[in-house]
């Protein structure tokens, strides 16, 4: 009997788009034989929606066509069952059950643990990291903190709340003023270099905090990398046991890779879905940067407590040699498929290493303790029962 997978995608997120296209590319290449897809896609309101047309990239084009031949469902537990309910319709009937989720989502409210949240709520076993390690793989503040208390490399930052910015201004850039320009400007919580800038000088700084407040209340700013290098590794595995891609090098005709590099447009890159970058696979790199990027990915992948397949991006200073890691992509775009066919590993045999250890990650966490069958509330008496 074959496993019937939920896959979800969309999302309200600015990185919308970019999860139907990863979500697609996975469904297209998950081994049949073995696995039944039930697709849900997610929409900017938050709806979720199954049915076959889903599985057609061209429906996307006309969203209004899709949500009049697609089912709206809320997936709830019922028994000891994972179902899909239409939300519509007199008798709001059963379509299907399900045996596993697997959230190919990138950004908010996907990415960053609020799905995970409601799927461990339900108690459905799903695919990738659960949502501690989903918060530290968003939130680049909570991210570096960690990194940094386990001894891996990061750039000089600091960080501060949108409130505090337009409360007072002139104490925010002050303290900025301990980090030497040029700065990138990042909101805390998005990806796909969304809402991302580099100033040069303070009248750059203060446009591009203004902009990065529009997409999040945490505002990270940070030093430039000189002599740049932007290296990726790809990490699969659990707290157990790791495995590693190879590394690539990526670059851009802009200062930074923007999200037009990656999605929009261009003669670039040959990745589908990544279009308008320089990609070198495997990178040209020398021993020992090859080895402090492999060694810094495992310490971070631990870390962070991953599970599944993630992407760590790194940026090396290539005069000194100094090597750090810049971000943690917890469900990275097209599952970072391209780096593990340089090891054999083709997309279905990826695929089907995420979904095993999705199941494995769920049988552990059963063997766990978390609850208790007394019943400490039984013969209580109201308040008496409270001893101050």
């Amino acid at each position: 009997m074959k496993i019937k997978i939920c896959v979800l995608f969309g999302g309200r997120s600015v990185e919308h788009e970019v999860s139907i296209i990863t979500a697609l590319q996975a469904i297209n290449n998950i081994d049949k034989d073995k696995y039944e897809v039930v697709p849900i896609y997610i929409d900017k309101e938050g709806k979720w929606y199954t049915g076959n047309m889903l599985l057609d990239i061209e429906i996307y084009k006309d969203l209004d066509l899709l949500k009049r031949y697609a089912k709206e469902v809320v997936l709830y537990r019922k028994d000891d069952k994972f179902v899909l309910q239409n939300k519509k319709g007199l008798f709001k009937t059963i379509i299907t059950d399900v045996d596993l989720a697997f959230p190919i989502m990138h950004g908010t409210n996907g990415e960053d643990g609020s799905l995970q949240g409601y799927l461990e709520t339900i108690g459905i076993p799903y695919c990738e990291s659960d949502v501690y390690a989903c918060v530290l793989g968003q939130d680049k503040i909570f991210q570096k903190q960690v990194l940094r208390d386990n001894e891996v490399n990061v750039v000089k930052y600091k960080w501060f709340f949108d409130k505090e910015y337009l409360n007072n201004s002139e104490k925010i850039i002050t303290d900025l003023k301990e980090l030497k320009y040029p700065l990138i400007i990042k909101p805390s919580r998005l990806g796909s270099s969304v809402g991302i800038n580099i100033a040069h000088d303070e009248i750059e700084l203060r446009k591009y905090i203004d902009d990065a407040i529009l997409y999040d209340n945490k505002i990270l700013v940070e030093e430039v990398v000189n002599n740049l290098r932007e290296l990726n590794i790809s990490v699969l595995g659990n707290s157990e046991r790791q495995e590693l891609s190879v590394i690539e090098e990526v670059g851009s005709k802009n200062e930074l890779l923007t999200y037009e590099d990656k999605y929009i447009g261009g003669k670039g890159g040959k990745v589908k879905g990544i279009v308008n970058t320089k990609r070198l696979i495997p990178a040209d790199v020398s021993k020992t940067i090859e080895k402090e990027v492999k060694d810094q990915a495992l310490k971070a992948f631990r870390a962070l407590n991953f599970n599944g397949v993630v992407r760590i991006d790194f940026l090396v200073n290539e005069k000194t040699q100094d090597v750090y890691v810049n971000e943690v992509n917890t469900i990275p775009g097209s599952l970072s498929f391209y780096l593990w066919e340089h090891t054999n590993k083709d997309y279905r045999k990826l695929l089907n290493d995420i979904i095993n250890l999705g199941v494995l990650n769920y049988k552990e966490k059963k063997r766990k303790i978390t609850t208790f069958k007394t019943n400490i509330l039984e013969g209580f008496d109201g308040l008496k029962g409270i001893k101050k």
